[in-house]
């Protein structure tokens, strides 16, 4: 085989109050109107560069909307309750990564299994494939609501959790974490909707559940003043009611996607297909997230107010990397879809639009990042030594999004390919082992916190090479297979 290569507004023609009315009903009928509500991208005909850009846009919302949660929390707990309790906040994203990173790494997997038997049109496979992931959302849902639970207070001592933060963060993680099925569940949802090229209704789901978090958040920290743990209420209440309309709109399709419950079950043929494209991601993401907890760790030994900066600029960032996010996951379920199809020619295009276009949004997200850090970071707290915290980290790292870009769409490009365990060991080898040992190993003779900053611009370089020339050295995939279980698995 060959190597891969690297509205317009409506013109006023009556009142005010009429034109506004009807405008307003316009954009409700566009968003929710059944037809357009129904209808998935097509990734297996058609413009590469359009199919793609009109599925990723949505998935760039729904990240956007999703991202707005935990901004949210910080912002209203930070203004409202404190540094103390900012810092309990803001330090929970690489615990939060860590125990759920693993469920929604197997979800991402399962997709791209769900792409792929999508794309060759193998209802039965696919059915089978849908109802098996479920079945493993509920019981991955149900350990990590447990796990969470009673692990919590240790691991955040592990981390070197400074005494006077620790119970805000109990109590933050421990109400987090006892909704956590809700969580499972809708990336679980959301994950088989877009697999087949339905990115839409996903971002409608975040943006109905961003505003009520926002709703409850300033009702129950700024009105009630019911503390820090009221914040994560909000976060999950805001995530059942995204979980519950992902579902519903499951349930209710009649494609051969669809999920009747009855049907939930483990089938074994197609389980392990599923785990054996889906734990690869989910040990990577796990791991990348434990690393990312010693990182916190080290960071937390410098204090609260540095902790306090560090949360405020990964919420910061949480939104510069969208343009990331979102093409790494539009790429694996189009790759996916297109190898299905056995549209070989479509993947190769789709590859290097899809890294190209991240890689320049990206870039141009850090150079924003770079010159407006002061006042972003500021927005989650005045105090100035917060503040100069936060814009040190960002302006370290900004300027090296390109790399961040690259390293996770070939990431997402690979597991399309049906080659999970390749991103795995790069993640591992590079942004994990070689990350922490990097900082041990510095911080002893340099006990700086720019040393943990600059972790991050020097392991993104590494694995941007290694990906680079793996990416020019490795064939595609027999069209129609390549997905761990197609064929027999699906005929069992």
């Amino acid at each position: 085989m060959r190597p891969l290569p690297f509205c317009t507004p409506p013109r006023l023609t009556t009142s005010g109050r009429r034109v506004r009315i009807k405008c307003v009903f316009c954009i409700f009928i566009k968003v929710c109107g059944t037809k357009v509500y129904e209808k998935s991208v097509s990734l297996t005909e058609g413009s590469v560069a359009r199919g793609m850009l009109v599925f990723a846009v949505p998935i760039f919302f729904s990240n956007l909307f999703q991202q707005l949660y935990n901004a949210v929390d910080s912002l209203i707990v930070g203004n409202f309750l404190g540094g103390d309790a900012l810092a309990a906040v803001g330090s929970s994203g690489s615990l939060i990564f860590l125990l759920t990173g693993f469920v929604n790494g197997v979800s991402l997997g399962a997709g791209v299994l769900v792409a792929r038997y999508y794309g060759a049109k193998d209802e039965e496979a696919l059915r089978r494939a849908v109802h098996t992931t479920v079945a493993l959302g509920l019981a991955a849902g149900a350990v990590l609501t447990v796990v969470g639970m009673a692990l919590t207070p240790q691991i955040l001592r592990w981390m070197g959790t400074p005494a006077e933060v620790m119970p805000n963060s109990v109590a933050y993680f421990r109400m987090y974490f006892l909704g956590s099925l809700a969580v499972v569940m809708y990336n679980v949802g959301a994950s088989i909707l877009q697999s087949v090229g339905d990115s839409r209704s996903p971002m409608y789901y975040l943006i109905t559940a961003s505003a009520l978090n926002v709703i409850l958040d300033l009702f129950f920290v700024a009105v009630l003043g019911m503390g820090v743990g009221s914040a994560a209420l909000a976060t999950i209440l805001s995530q059942t009611v995204s979980a519950v309309l992902a579902f519903r709109k499951l349930s209710m399709t009649k494609a051969p996607y669809g999920v009747r419950w009855r049907q939930v079950r483990f089938h074994g043929p197609t389980l392990r297909a599923v785990v054996i494209q889906g734990v690869p991601s989910g040990v990577q993401n796990s791991v990348i997230s434990l690393a990312n907890v010693i990182v916190q760790a080290n960071i937390n030994a410098f204090g609260a107010q540095a902790m306090a900066g560090c949360g405020a600029y990964s919420k910061v960032e949480g939104f510069a990397f969208l343009p990331v996010t979102c093409f790494a996951m539009a790429l694996a379920t189009f790759v996916s879809q297109n190898i299905g199809a056995g549209r070989l020619d479509r993947v190769r295009r789709g590859m290097r639009f899809g890294m190209l276009t991240s890689a320049l949004l990206a870039e141009g997200v850090g150079v924003a990042m770079f010159l407006l850090a002061p006042w972003l970071i500021g927005a989650f707290n005045p105090e100035p030594e917060v503040i100069a915290f936060g814009v040190r980290q960002a302006r370290t790292v900004a300027l090296f999004y390109c790399l961040l870009a690259f390293s996770h769409c070939s990431a997402g490009i690979l597991r399309g390919l049906g080659r999970p365990m390749v991103p795995m060991a790069v993640m591992l080898a590079v942004w994990c082992a070689l990350r922490i040992t990097y900082i041990t190993v510095t911080l002893r003779f340099i006990p700086q916190i720019g040393v943990i900053f600059w972790a991050y611009p020097i392991t993104w370089t590494i694995s941007s090479v290694l990906f680079a020339w793996y990416l020019t050295h490795c064939p595609l995939p027999s069209p129609g297979g390549g997905a761990p279980g197609h064929g027999e698995h699906a005929r069992a």
